[in-house]
């Protein structure tokens, strides 16, 4: 049995989506860990909040890169290469956040986890 109703939900919805559901899902997850710090960012507990909110963005975009570079991965090589240039960016404005944080520089990751996440949902809604 479930803890709560949202156990409940999230598990179901988990079997329920497509792999490119399941990442938009994540990525959409991501950007709204770091809109919160970004809404909410002279809260006593920012930098942690903050830190754990890049750290889960630079897992996902790991993951990302991980299975871009796998030689039997489906998607043409000019998005991949695309993807693994974008996937840098993010690293490098992730490192940067860390060193310097600012709210202005969130909008970026924010923008571009939420951009992929809209064409991963266009692309499983397409497959249907």
């Amino acid at each position: 049995m479930y803890s709560s109703p949202l156990q409940a939900y999230e598990t179901v919805n988990k079997t329920t989506m497509s792999g490119r559901e399941i990442e938009a899902a994540v990525l959409n997850q991501a950007a709204l860990k770091l809109k919160d710090c970004q809404d909410n960012w002279n809260a006593d507990d920012r930098d942690e909040r903050l830190t754990a909110a890049l750290e889960f963005n630079q897992q996902i975009w790991s993951i990302l890169q991980g299975e871009l570079v796998k030689a039997d991965n489906p998607l043409p090589q000019q998005i991949r290469q695309n993807l693994l240039t974008l996937s840098a960016f993010i690293d490098k404005r992730i490192f940067e956040i860390m060193a310097f944080p600012s709210p202005e520089k969130l909008n970026i990751v924010i923008d571009i986890n939420r951009n992929i996440a809209a064409g991963l949902i266009q692309a499983a809604s397409a497959e249907r």
